[in-house]
């Protein structure tokens, strides 16, 4: 919260400056993630609709900062990969604020097609959850699955953390107050739990004795599939721990000048040049 408010304040302070500098932004596009159960760097399969708001302010024709509140959802399940004998699977609901700074590759007041990159500082929150077998929602996290919490070395894991967001996009000027692009944009995690899947599988009597049976089906569901095998032996491989997760969002951007005038970026007869009508009196 104290972020949000720091962000707010620096933006209204700088619409009081060059208030004509000011933009409401509008994301709508897809959420997706790569990890354990998901292993494509990019991909559309198992993708979620996601969306957002925020507004940003022109420093420059090259550099603006922005911030912005973005929302989605991640799921995979292993059916669709190549560990379906440990048929797991899990959702996860995403809330992320971010704040950062985009750099336009040509200014952006003068050309009516505009390629960006971007990077900044983000904090989210996720929750993963599955069914089971009798259709009943059930979040990970407290079942301990891979035996946080009771093992030794094993901490909990964090449901609200930081990232790093980074990306590029391009931007297409509709009007001197009006642009829509395409972006995508990464978040570099500081978890490998975004999946419930990391490391190994904790010895089964243990787990059961800590967490419960529920806790014992849900950390391994191959015993669920026809000719599925048992529960494995503790410290057999259950996921990999060498990389981190990520989660990511392609889309569709739009970004609307909220007060007209002549500050930077503005300027119709710049735009002309490029194919977007000037006034004529």
């Amino acid at each position: 919260m104290k972020i949000i408010l720091c962000s707010l304040t620096m933006f209204v302070f700088m619409s009081n400056v060059n208030a004509q500098n000011l933009h409401l932004n509008l994301f709508a596009g897809t959420s997706n993630y790569s990890g354990d159960l998901q292993d494509k760097g990019f991909t559309f399969s198992q993708s979620h609709f996601a969306g957002g708001f925020g507004v940003s302010y022109d420093i420059t024709d090259h550099f603006s900062v922005q911030s912005s509140l973005t929302f989605g959802t991640i799921s995979a399940d292993d059916k669709y990969g190549r560990n379906k004998f440990r048929n797991l699977n899990f959702s996860s609901s995403l809330s992320e604020f971010s704040v950062g700074g985009q750099y336009f590759i040509t200014p952006i007041s003068e050309h009516v097609l505009t390629p960006y990159v971007f990077a900044g500082l983000a904090i989210y929150h996720f929750n993963p959850y599955t069914t089971d077998t009798s259709g009943t929602k059930t979040y990970l996290k407290p079942l301990s699955t891979e035996g946080e919490g009771f093992i030794a070395g094993k901490k909990n894991y964090n449901l609200t953390q930081l990232s790093i967001p980074f990306g590029a996009g391009v931007k297409f000027a509709l009007s001197d107050n009006v642009n829509v692009g395409l972006e995508v944009g990464y978040r570099k995690l500081f978890t490998d739990y975004l999946d419930d899947v990391s490391t190994a599988y904790v010895d089964e009597a243990t787990l059961l004795a800590n967490r419960g049976g529920e806790a014992v089906q849900l950390a391994y569901r191959g015993n669920e599939l026809k000719n599925g095998s048992p529960y494995p032996a503790a410290g057999t491989i259950r996921g990999s721990s060498s990389h981190k997760d990520w989660y990511y969002f392609t889309g569709l951007t739009a970004s609307f000048r909220l007060f007209s005038g002549n500050g930077l970026g503005s300027g119709l007869s710049k735009h002309s040049k490029y194919g977007c009508p000037a006034n004529v009196n």
